[in-house]
């Protein structure tokens, strides 16, 4: 399994493994917001190449100018991270987060922070196992304006 960048030839992998991370999204919402990364706009996109023409993981880096917890700014926020499930449990998860991690600090950034939703067990513990600090727990709420 070799880490490295996204690259455009990933597209259709990419766009595969974002819709299992946060099914249900419009394919169009998933190209508004993979595009920032393709322009450099939006920090890295980290993926796990299976050597197949498959990807196996990926992890999407941005930067934020604050984070709960974090009195640094910016900020380097894990957006998103997904293994594919054949795949979990085998280190993967954690490489992509080493990797990010090790580009954060690289552009200088003193903090790096993530997010799960509340019935995310897998989540939280996996960024516990790597060292992430639960700083608190939310419930977000919405009321439509029509």
């Amino acid at each position: 399994m070799q880490l490295r960048r996204v690259d455009p030839r990933d597209d259709a992998e990419w766009m595969r493994m974002r819709d299992a991370l946060w099914p249900g999204l419009p394919v169009e919402q998933h190209r508004r917001e993979m595009e920032p990364y393709r322009s450099g706009i939006k920090a890295a996109v980290f993926v796990a190449d299976r050597g197949d023409g498959q990807l196996g993981g990926f992890l999407e880096l941005a930067e934020r100018s604050v984070a709960d917890g974090c009195e640094s700014s910016p900020v380097a926020y894990i957006e998103g991270w997904y293994v594919d499930a054949d795949l979990r449990r085998s280190g993967v998860g954690g490489d992509l987060v080493r990797a990010a991690e090790t580009y954060a600090r690289a552009a200088g950034h003193k903090d790096i922070a993530s997010d799960c939703v509340l019935d995310n067990q897998i989540g939280l513990q996996a960024h516990k196992a790597l060292g992430y600090e639960e700083l608190n727990r939310l419930i977000h709420f919405r009321k439509a304006l029509e």
